[in-house]
């Protein structure tokens, strides 16, 4: 479809598929799908598929934060997962993927940090969170970011040897000290997109391509905001930033009953 056909339906209120603006397609997570990684978790919305996958490993802390865990996001586009993705180093759109799953994360005060030192200003938990699209068809932001969350939720603190120093292996698995992270809330991204003076959710990849600017915003769980950033070229008015906060809070909610 044209992107000026997909245009025509969002602004009259409707979609090729039928969905209202304000309705996701159908939301799938499932964890612990990755049994060599401390945490891990699938995520569909539709056709988009992506899974993130957790390592934790000690390690120095950072010079700022010499008393709290380190956080590591990175993004992979795949490049079976959409024709345009390509091999190689990551690319300016997967850096920039990486960056809105780690301000969700980081902002909203996910993991209580302070609780990953292993030997104050030494030696601290460092959590790596790895983020693939396996398919793209639409919306990877909310998905990367709703995968990254319900792995940090399957995720287990490997066993740490404080004598030897080092992470407890046996053969070339690490072993589980079977404690959870310590997380202190559950932040979900959502992002709003708009076409003219029309807002909606969870598009596909034509309905993306249509799209005149979109913004993703992130929520906690007592529905405060925490994180929001906004893409394409378009812009919003504070009108429509208030409208769009408050669709987020509220399809937030309803992500975050996938989690459970």
């Amino acid at each position: 479809m044209s992107n000026d056909y997909m245009k025509k339906l969002i602004l009259a209120g409707t979609r090729a598929d039928g969905r209202a603006l304000d309705e996701f397609r159908e939301v799938v997570v499932t964890k612990g799908v990755i049994k060599t990684a401390e945490g891990s978790a699938m995520v569909t919305i539709g056709k988009t598929k992506v899974i993130a996958g957790i390592k934790m490993d000690a390690a120095t802390p950072y010079p700022d934060t010499p008393n709290e865990g380190n956080l590591v996001v990175d993004a992979e586009f795949v490049p079976f997962a959409n024709p345009e993705f390509e091999a190689g180093p990551p690319s300016e759109h997967s850096i920039a993927l990486a960056r809105v799953v780690d301000r969700g994360i980081r902002e909203c005060h996910a993991i209580d940090t302070e609780k990953l030192v292993i030997v104050p200003k030494e030696l601290v938990w460092s959590v790596h969170i790895d983020v693939h699209t396996i398919n793209d068809d639409g919306n990877l932001q909310d998905a990367a970011s709703l995968a990254a969350i319900a792995a940090l939720q399957d995720c287990k603190i490997p066993k740490y040897d404080v004598e030897k120093k080092q992470v407890v292996k046996e053969a070339t698995a690490v072993v589980s000290s079977g404690k959870s992270l310590p997380l202190q809330d559950t932040p979900v991204e959502v992002t709003v997109h708009k076409i003219g003076n029309k807002l909606f959710v969870d598009p596909d990849v034509e309905e993306i391509e249509a799209s005149d600017a979109r913004v993703t915003i992130a929520s906690t769980e007592n529905g405060d905001l925490c994180a929001m950033q906004k893409g394409g070229n378009g812009s919003f008015t504070v009108d429509e930033l208030v409208k769009a906060a408050e669709i987020a809070i509220e399809k937030g909610r309803e992500l975050r009953e996938r989690l459970e």
